[in-house]
Formats: structure tokens, C-alpha cells, sequence
């Protein structure tokens, strides 16, 4: 196989954002094959939205189709080409929804799993990407089975299935309970995956995005993957926790996410015996992280005791409805 026959080879892959292939956007720049026959290429691209795609459509060519020991890969971007943006595939017709939070431990999950619940009963196609790398908690909520995922003829992860419900998330690539030490810009490629390297269904419609706590590097990264994501606010009544939850709203208005409001989990306990409602994390949590964000509370969570393996309600209890209601609301808003 000589350097030509190669360089057209390669030349058939696709530049997603484009559409068009290596070959046309003469990104290939220079082919040589080592003498250890190790092939080593440099590409230049116009952008690096779907480097990890196309270094391993690269590999797969080289190493498995021409059975090269090894491949030196340099993709870096082309600097000389204005980036245009354009979405690629079927990314236009999916709404992405993240949920968020200021601090763990406020019920992030358990909103993001009975959300994607409520959609799936309202008819919709639903997937959801759980970006919460360190503290991935989506599986254990819905008490899946965890074992490895299959790729697809593209090469694309085939997500998780859970009744319907598409999932996502760092706990289907580690070993179970073993911690994730990985640096940040490890978690930033994981996260990119997430969004680049997964198969969801054609007729995906929305996409909820289980944030990680805080305001750090993975909110900011899901910001660029994603410019026009919608985003809600999750705390609880205890007035400490929503102030960290007020930082976390204004932090991720900053920097462009679009969010449409907050809601109150663990709001209160109803007494079956009192028949009242008992304020066990105290009141005013939602109120404040409202007013200093500038959005509206679109639903408030009781708390209650959880006799089954997982935490989805169903439509015989309140909080099954409340959840109902919300996402029916929701789709009502991206209608107009």
C-alpha cells in the first residue's frame, strides 16, 4: 500500500460540521509511513468539534482495514479557514435540558431521572447524558445493571436503556466503585464524547443533561457543545444551600445557558396523620434563588419515604404529578 493509496483512503472520511470529506477540504497535509511502519499523518481541520470521531476513524483505517502495527495521529485546526458553524446530523431536532444544582446532595438525579420519566409518559423520545463525570449517579437512581456498552457500524456508542429512556454516563466505562481520578481536561474529553460519540435514537427528542454541582469546568464546556441549551436550577428549602444555588444560577446565565427556572425538592413532608405539611429543611429556599436569578419556580417537590428500588414516581403519587405537570409546561414553552 503505498502513501497515495492511503491518503486516499482516509481522504472517504467526513468532516461532520461540513459535511464534506478530508479529501475536499484538503486537510490531509502530510502522509508518512515510518520505518518501525508506524504511519505517521497530520490533518488539519476547520474545526476540532469531532477530533476524537475522526482520530479514530483515522486509527481503524490504518490499523485495522491496512493492518499498520501503529499510527502517529496530529489533527490540529486549520487556522487559515473561517469556522462556520453548522449543526451536523440530527442534533437540530433534539431540545437539550440541563439540570443543575449548587451543591450535591439537593436531588439533582432523582429531578433529572423523573423529568426524563415524565417525557417518556408524555410521548417523547428521551435520552439522558449524565455529566456529572466524578459523582455519576443516573444508573444507581434507576438501579440499572451496569455493564459495557456496544458501538454501533459508525463506531458511535449505543447508549444504555432503561424502559425506553436512553442513558449515558461515566459509570458504563469504569469498573463499579472504583473513584475517577482523572484531571480536568480527561473529564472534558469524556464530556465531549458524550455529545460527539453517541448514538441516540433518530427520533430522540429531548435530551436531559444531569449536571455536575458547581460552576465548574464540565458547565463551561457544555456551554460550548451546546450554545442554546435550556437549564433549570435545582435546591432545596435550606436557605444555605439555595445561596450556593443562587451562585451556580448567575454563574451559568454568565456564561450564555438559558434558564427557565427553579425548582424546590424536599420542599416539605406531608403528615398523613396531622394532615399538615411539615417544613423539615425549613422554607424560602426557591423564593431566593428565584428573585436573585430573575426566573420563576415551576414546581416544588414533597418529600417522602422510599419503599422501592428506585426513586421514579408514578402517576398515584403527588409527586408524580408535580413532575407531569412540569414537563407538560415545558413542552408547551419550546412549542412557541
Amino acid at each position: 500500500m503505498t502513501k497515495i493509496e492511503i491518503i486516499k483512503l482516509l481522504g472517504k472520511i467526513i468532516e461532520p460540521d461540513t459535511n464534506k470529506t478530508l479529501e475536499e477540504l484538503d486537510a490531509i497535509k502530510s502522509l508518512n509511513i515510518l520505518t518501525n511502519k508506524v504511519v505517521d499523518v497530520v490533518i488539519k481541520l476547520p474545526s476540532l468539534n469531532h477530533l476524537e470521531d475522526i482520530k479514530r476513524q483515522v486509527a481503524t483505517i490504518i490499523k485495522i482495514d491496512l493492518a499498520y502495527p501503529g499510527v502517529k495521529i496530529d489533527i490540529t485546526k486549520d487556522l487559515s479557514i473561517k469556522e462556520e458553524v453548522v449543526v451536523s446530523n440530527d442534533s437540530s431536532k433534539i431540545k437539550y435540558l440541563a439540570i443543575a444544582s449548587g451543591k450535591g446532595g439537593v436531588g439533582k438525579s432523582s429531578v433529572t431521572a423523573n423529568l426524563a420519566y415524565a417525557f417518556k409518559r408524555l410521548g417523547k423520545k428521551v435520552g439522558i447524558i449524565d455529566v456529572d463525570i466524578y459523582g455519576a449517579s443516573i444508573p444507581f437512581v434507576l438501579d440499572m445493571k451496569i455493564k459495557p456498552l456496544d458501538l454501533d457500524d459508525e463506531g458511535k456508542i449505543i447508549p444504555a436503556n432503561f424502559e425506553g429512556i436512553q442513558i449515558i454516563s461515566t459509570e458504563f466505562f469504569v469498573p463499579r466503585d472504583k473513584p475517577l481520578m482523572w484531571r480536568a481536561p480527561i473529564a472534558s474529553q469524556m464530556t465531549k464524547m458524550f455529545f460527539e460519540s453517541v448514538a441516540f435514537a433518530e427520533d430522540t427528542e429531548i435530551v436531559l443533561i444531569d449536571m455536575p454541582p458547581g460552576t465548574g469546568d464540565i458547565a463551561i464546556d457544555v456551554r460550548e457543545l451546546l450554545p442554546k441549551s435550556d437549564m433549570i436550577i435545582v435546591t432545596t428549602p435550606n436557605i444555605p444551600a439555595s445561596n450556593i444555588a443562587v451562585k451556580a444560577g448567575l454563574g451559568s446565565k454568565e456564561i450564555g445557558h438559558n434558564i427557565i427556572g427553579v425548582i424546590e425538592n424536599m420542599s416539605f413532608y406531608y403528615n398523613a396523620c396531622s394532615k399538615e405539611k411539615e417544613y423539615i429543611f425549613g422554607t424560602g429556599g426557591a423564593e431566593l434563588v428565584a428573585e436573585k436569578i430573575g426566573v420563576d419556580i415551576i414546581g416544588k417537590i414533597p418529600l417522602t419515604t422510599i419503599t422501592e428500588n428506585t426513586i421514579l414516581f408514578d402517576m398515584t403519587t403527588i409527586q408524580g404529578k408535580i413532575f407531569m405537570q412540569i414537563a407538560a409546561n415545558y413542552l408547551e414553552r419550546i412549542k412557541k
